[in-house]
């Protein structure tokens, strides 16, 4: 079956954002599958550096500009989990990114200059916002569905949070309610490996006669992909095994790596770095881990439930049990939120070695209680719950993984 397919930009006018600054004009890139009905729009959130592309077109050229391949093709589409025959489905970039909507590369028309470091610090609220003010746009009030995975879940929660009123059903996905203070230091190296390259000059390097910080863009790329696989994956897909000195090498060595082995963890890392520098802007990357670290979901209330109370939908929280970006502590955290003010919730954890990348690369444990929670919520056939379990499961099924991965 055919299913139509959006690829537009549009301008939302003067926005403002939470830290009071406002910008002339916002656009928004977005991309939408599938015919809106009036009640089956379901909002897809990306995540951190993720953009509209969220499923392949089946009418164009599966492509963006210097963007990756439609990042949860095997999730949206007709007769997949959130299916296109079925539901109208949008996927908007958010604001302080470099996929189409306005970000610190895109050019303040007050100046003609890109935005750089003087474009407004970005929260999650703000993405939001932005959001909201797409599809009030595209004429749509109310959504059936907002599903988000990573950061993407922080953005689903806010929605809750913000419009309760707005959204019937929330899939938060591999998130949490806040970032832990090891994800924080992570984050923080990520900026400081960017804004310690002498290439960055403070963010200004968009003219010609500069060079983009690209040894610290790749090296903060090279720390994420490492926070988003398990150890047992990177054991199991690497071992300890040697690339070949025919290997090429993104970084210098020192003269003693002429006698060691280029591992092949080495070599992989280095191939994911090279292919994301230059295809996403370093401002952008600094602007959406700040909007990530800063995002509290219980800030301005008393708590995650308090901040949730007004959400009267139900709610589907999935997590995987090698996730220590993410982990099942935090999601089973998140969902007795949820329990507390009496909102229909399902926790489902899912069995996988694949660490936090689980909810993009394993589409057969993912889709089924997705697609059956957006239909029948919570008694979807294929939607557990941590709620229903035995009453002795040990307390470490909870906790989690094992992170040496970082221990000195």
């Amino acid at each position: 079956m055919t299913v139509t397919a959006e690829r537009e930009t549009v301008s939302v006018g003067e926005f403002e954002f939470e830290c009071g600054e406002t910008i002339p004009d916002l656009e928004i890139a977005y991309e939408a599958y599938g015919e809106f009905e009036g009640d089956n729009a379901v909002l897809v959130c990306h995540a951190l550096t993720g953009s509209a592309h969220v499923a392949a077109h089946p009418d164009a050229d599966d492509s963006t500009s210097g963007q990756a391949r439609a990042w949860w093709d095997d999730i949206v589409g007709p007769g997949k989990a959130i299916d296109t025959t079925e539901y109208y489905v949008v996927c908007a970039n958010v604001p302080g990114s470099c996929y189409g909507t306005t970000g610190p590369a895109s050019t303040n028309p007050e100046t003609g200059d890109p935005y750089g470091t003087d474009f407004p610090p970005v929260t999650v609220g703000d993405w939001t916002d932005a959001q909201r003010a797409l599809l009030d746009e595209l004429g749509i009030p109310h959504l059936h569905a907002v599903v988000g995975g990573s950061v993407g879940g922080m953005n689903v929660l806010e929605w809750a949070k913000r419009h309760p009123d707005h959204v019937d059903r929330i899939v938060s996905i591999a998130t949490s309610a806040r970032l832990d203070a090891q994800s924080l230091a992570l984050h923080g190296i990520k900026r400081r490996a960017i804004t310690s390259d002498p290439a960055w000059d403070g963010g200004q390097y968009y003219d010609d006669e500069h060079q983009e910080p690209n040894d610290g863009m790749a090296l903060a790329r090279q720390i994420g992909h490492v926070m988003y696989l398990s150890k047992p994956s990177m054991d199991r897909k690497f071992g300890r095994r040697s690339a070949g000195r025919e290997a090429h090498r993104t970084f210098p060595e020192e003269p003693a790596a002429a006698f060691f082995p280029y591992r092949d963890v080495e070599s992989y890392l280095d191939y994911q770095a090279e292919k994301f520098v230059g295809r996403f802007d370093p401002n952008a990357f600094l602007a959406m881990t700040r909007a990530t670290e800063n995002f509290d979901l219980a800030a301005g209330f008393e708590s995650d439930a308090d901040a949730l109370a007004a959400f009267d939908g139900q709610a589907l929280v999935m997590s995987f049990t090698s996730d220590w970006h993410f982990t099942v502590a935090q999601s089973e955290s998140l969902a007795d939120s949820l329990r507390e003010t009496d909102t229909p919730v399902a926790h489902h954890v899912i069995d996988s070695d694949h660490g936090h990348d689980a909810f993009l690369v394993e589409p057969e444990n993912v889709g089924p209680p997705l697609g059956d929670f957006l239909t029948d919520g919570v008694d979807g056939s294929a939607v557990t719950d941590t709620a229903e379990t035995d009453e002795d499961v040990p307390e470490s099924d909870f906790a989690p993984v094992h992170t040496s991965l970082f221990s000195p």
